[in-house]
């Protein structure tokens, strides 16, 4: 679904049809966001009674026993993240986060529902300007408003298609779950070595070399268009463990300055991203900002890839700051891995290609669910689900 910037929401409420109003931001959105206590990302727990809500991509950040840092507004509440501009719909009590977050819900003055106002939201782009408060944007959004039952009828029938997209992802989850499970129970917490297998560096599983990108500007047109792949840190860092499409190529030209990596290979990205992987299912091109790892007769790239996931944190939280955060060839070289016997990695490796399989069955039913609720949510606020 293309989203409306803020000129298109003004274009397109001049279409609306008979009957829909429409009311500047502030005659009926209320900030509720004053007088709540804040909660620091060092007090968050892993489990508690009370959830804790930031601005962050995650529904629930962590949770608190302390009642007292309960938003004093009555649920349902609608979250914008200040600095993400990412949106959440609040249906239970909760803490706040430490900072960027606005607490929104419809003026009492007004008949307006949250969960329509919700849906709203998101056919907005909003400008990202980096680490900066984008609520000065969204206060300039006009809001269409059909009859109270108008907004009642489109709320539950894309309460339908979201619960169908939500239903695939929980799915995924799942099954990204069992891959992590497996692999603890076959080789132990990985960060500890609970059963004490043998540790070796990793430069001595297999080859770690930096991708290329010799050519100055790397965003040269004669560098692009042809037919070789060329992989970024953004797609290794959403990829979800396996690399199978991408969005740019290189020329033959390009490919001259770069350097062609082989199906299998396990990609590392160093910078901005910090040890997110994935697993080439094409040969492909990468720059220098992306660790190309094939393994040797002592591993298996499957197994180093779940090894990887379980310590990318420690990895970023170690990471040092400069433009963006980075580590280099030499750390992970030099990073001690468990080393389980070949049998049981390749063992592991066979297991995880059967879930990845269900999972990846999951991953297509997530793209037709959530192509059908962005069809729907265009549609909705066009007047074409009430017509």
């Amino acid at each position: 679904m293309s989203k409306y910037n803020l000129v298109q929401n003004l274009e397109y409420l001049k279409k609306l049809p008979p009957g829909w109003a429409v009311c500047i931001f502030n005659e009926v959105v209320k900030d509720c966001s004053a007088g709540n206590k804040k909660t620091l990302s060092s007090d968050f727990l892993s489990e508690g009674s009370y959830p804790i809500v930031d601005q962050s991509k995650e529904l629930i950040a962590g949770y608190t026993n302390d009642m007292s840092l309960l938003v004093n507004s009555e649920p349902p509440n609608i979250i914008f993240g200040d600095h993400t501009r990412i949106f959440k719909y609040i249906a239970f009590p909760f803490a706040m986060g430490a900072d960027g977050i606005k607490i929104l819900k419809p003026k009492q003055t007004t008949k307006l529902v949250e969960k329509y106002l919700y849906y709203f939201f998101l056919t907005l782009h909003i400008p990202n300007t980096g680490y900066n408060r984008h609520f000065k944007y969204l206060k300039k959004v006009k809001v269409p408003l059909p009859t109270y039952a108008e907004q009642e009828k489109i709320a539950r029938i894309l309460d339908v298609a979201d619960d169908l997209r939500q239903k695939d992802q929980q799915l995924i989850d799942h099954y990204t779950a069992l891959g992590q499970a497996l692999f603890i129970k076959m080789f132990g917490e990985p960060v500890a070595n609970s059963m004490a297998w043998e540790r070796i560096e990793l430069r001595n599983a297999g080859t770690l070399d930096r991708g290329k990108s010799k050519h100055r500007p790397r965003n040269a047109p004669e560098l692009l268009g042809g037919s070789h792949p060329l992989i970024q840190t953004g797609d290794v860092a959403n990829c979800q463990g396996y690399i199978r499409e991408y969005k740019a190529t290189y020329s033959d030209f390009g490919l001259k300055q770069s350097r062609k990596w082989p199906k299998g290979t396990l990609c590392i990205t160093i910078a901005a991203n910090i040890a997110k992987t994935g697993i080439l299912t094409f040969d492909a091109c990468f720059p220098d900002s992306v660790v190309g790892f094939t393994s040797n007769s002592k591993s298996n790239v499957e197994y180093v890839r779940y090894w990887l996931s379980f310590i990318q944190k420690i990895l970023e939280d170690s990471a040092p700051m400069a433009a963006q955060k980075n580590i280099n060839l030499k750390i992970l070289k030099e990073l001690e891995m468990p080393l389980p016997p070949i049998a049981l990695q390749n063992q592991f490796a066979e297991r995880i290609a059967l879930i990845e399989a269900q999972k990846q069955q999951a991953q297509a039913s997530l793209a037709q669910s959530q192509a059908l609720f962005d069809s729907l949510l265009h549609r909705a606020f066009t007047g074409e689900l009430t017509a």
